[in-house]
């Protein structure tokens, strides 16, 4: 029992540590697992993507103070930009606030 529980711990890990990290959606701790990034770079990486909203690209990485070329050669296919826009789908699909108060007062009239 304990090797079969080994064996799936084993391969689960095995799975994530081959799982591209997402540059819009991870986390520092996240971000340092990547090769050639670290506490200072992750941080850098956080900041851009907080002021400059989501990657498009991975090259866009580029921007980001510390990152160059090198960096992104070692990167190679560990990153991925797949999940920056669902923030923003969210937001704009919510109704706003202002048009649900007018509907409930239409309702309260009939």
């Amino acid at each position: 029992m304990k090797k079969w529980i080994l064996s799936v711990v084993f391969a689960l890990f095995s799975l994530t540590a081959f799982a591209a990290v997402d540059i819009n959606t991870a986390t520092k701790d996240e971000l340092q697992t990547l090769s050639g990034i670290g506490p200072e770079k992750a941080q850098a990486i956080i900041d851009y993507r907080a002021q400059h909203g989501p990657f498009k690209t991975v090259d866009d990485l580029q921007g980001v103070k510390g990152i160059g070329e090198k960096t992104l050669e070692k990167l190679g296919d560990s990153v991925t930009v797949s999940g920056g826009t669902k923030g923003t789908a969210k937001k704009e699909s919510q109704p706003r606030a202002d048009t649900a108060r007018s509907t409930s007062k239409e309702e309260k009239k009939k």
